[in-house]
């Protein structure tokens, strides 16, 4: 019914994360011409979102500037 783990002794355990393996890895391939300049416009367009959006959002985090008279109802000059 239980299966048994078979113990692993403490120093496999210890010796684990100083592994190293010594097959190399391929390098990476060289990217293209066109892969490079499509990463280019896709930063190009992300910067240009934000700059638009900080743009845009600017009046809308200015302070309101109140009017040099407060504005009254005619209501208000006939009392």
């Amino acid at each position: 019914m239980f299966r048994r783990r078979e113990s692993v002794p403490f120093s496999f355990v210890a010796e684990a994360d100083r592994f190293r393996s010594n097959v190399t890895p391929p390098p990476r391939p060289r990217s293209t011409v066109s892969e490079r300049a499509g990463s280019a416009l896709v930063c190009l367009a992300v910067v240009a979102g934000l700059a638009g959006a900080l743009l845009l959002g600017l009046p809308a985090l200015a302070p309101e500037e109140s009017p040099a008279h407060s504005q009254q109802t005619e209501a208000a000059h006939a009392r």
